[in-house]
């Protein structure tokens, strides 16, 4: 199971592309940043089948350590901005009723 901020060797190209692991949202998918010629770092989504670990550090990873560093964290788990199990604070179990105008 590759682990964040793993390095990698995406597959793909005839000498594959350097990158790190930045999530692994499931056991086929794995979004990992590396070097795009005409973009520079990005993170993309690639299949886990596509890639070997790798020991040496390459010319980029400074590079991609830093987008690493500075993107947040996925969230996991549900729709977001959802709350999952839960209904508010304690103590106010229901919404608010209408309020008379006095007619």
């Amino acid at each position: 199971m590759l682990s964040s901020g793993q390095l990698v060797r995406v597959a793909g190209t005839s000498s594959g592309i350097d990158g790190i692991v930045f999530d692994t949202p499931s056991a086929a998918k794995v979004v990992v940043a590396m070097m795009d010629r005409t973009r520079g770092p990005v993170l993309r989504t690639v299949n886990a089948k596509e890639l070997t670990i790798r020991d040496e550090d390459g010319p980029d990873d400074h590079t991609l350590r830093l987008l690493v560093r500075r993107t947040p964290r996925p969230v996991s788990g549900g729709a977001q901005g959802a709350t999952v199990g839960r209904q508010g604070r304690s103590g106010f179990k229901s919404g608010t009723a209408h309020r008379a105008t006095g007619r």
